[in-house]
């Protein structure tokens, strides 16, 4: 695989002394994987953060081969990796596109509406001005990954979006992460106590 894009860094995960597996989606070819020489070190670091916006070069000699990448910063997400609401949302949001898409099948959808959710996050002065967009994101990756819904009324008031998103909670579950590690849903579920204070 060689190619060069915009992506969204969603995981990224130790690998030796102090590189890194970073896993990103891109528009064109969905979910894919890269080595990263020194992405654990001061210089990458920084730019290894789930959520933020990337331009990514992959590289290898073949298909059966996990390719080299380069990873440069685009938008950075972390003022918002100090606050715990947007954090969570963040965490979330990226720890369940991480685990439910296979690799290298694009999803143009979801990744204009991830990136479109990652905005409201670091936009919007309150999760008010973000759930429709989280709902409405977990709805596409449900209906794109074979599971149906309904389309949500993302002009609904924040009660009623709060409502959609507890709703989504078993199909998650038991559609998407059936058979995943329980600390994955356990972070929506983090999000939902955060999110429930609100009301």
């Amino acid at each position: 695989m060689n190619l060069s894009a915009p992506a969204i860094l969603i995981a990224s995960r130790p690998h030796g002394e102090n590189a890194s597996i970073a896993r990103v989606l891109t528009e064109e070819h969905g979910l894919v994987a890269g080595y990263v020489p020194g992405g654990r070190g001061k210089r990458m670091g920084p730019v290894m953060i789930p959520g933020n916006s990337v331009a990514i070069e992959l590289r290898s000699k073949s298909d059966a081969q996990l390719p080299y990448a380069k990873v440069e910063l685009a938008q950075s997400r972390a003022p918002w990796m100090t606050e715990p609401l947007p954090a969570a949302a963040i965490n979330w949001a990226c720890a369940l596109t991480a685990t439910t898409l296979p690799e290298r099948n694009p999803y143009p959808s979801l990744y204009a509406s991830l990136s479109a959710l990652l905005d409201a996050i670091c936009s919007a002065p309150s999760a008010r001005g973000w759930l429709a967009a989280m709902v409405a994101y977990e709805a596409i990756l449900l209906r794109e990954l074979g599971y149906g819904g309904a389309k949500p009324d993302i002009s609904a008031p924040f009660e009623a979006q709060f409502e959609n998103f507890r709703a989504l909670h078993r199909p998650i579950r038991d559609y998407l992460l059936a058979g995943n590690p329980r600390d994955v849903m356990a972070a929506r579920t983090a999000l939902g106590e955060r999110l429930k204070r609100m009301i």
